[in-house]
């Protein structure tokens, strides 16, 4: 498939090359993958890479640090979760006990 659509090859390049980024930690090559994708005639990853390129700081710490906040983002993802499904039932006492149920 990748050989009869050039536009899908040369996508299917950059997204490999940007989660070679991601796993083995490269941040400070996000620079040049963001000029190289938007030098490519993709509307969608012009526009991905734009967005990256707003936080450039954040992003390229975040993909060069060992650690994470992954942990913490579940548990909040967890209390959002809980907290809608209760929407309009209950109060604080009755989320703050949901919670430590599901702890």
């Amino acid at each position: 498939m990748l050989a009869h659509c050039p536009e899908l090859d040369a996508l299917a390049g950059h997204v490999r090359s940007f989660a070679h980024m991601l796993t083995q930690l490269h941040g400070h090559q996000l620079p040049a993958w963001i000029e190289a994708a938007t030098a490519a005639d993709l509307p969608s990853l012009q526009r991905f890479a734009r967005n990256l390129e707003r936080d450039i700081d954040a992003v390229t710490a975040g993909r060069s640090q060992p650690w994470n906040s992954g942990v913490v983002e579940d548990h909040v993802n967890r209390i959002k979760m809980l907290k809608r499904q209760m929407f309009g039932r209950a109060g604080f006492e009755l989320l703050r006990k949901r919670v430590l149920l599901y702890s």
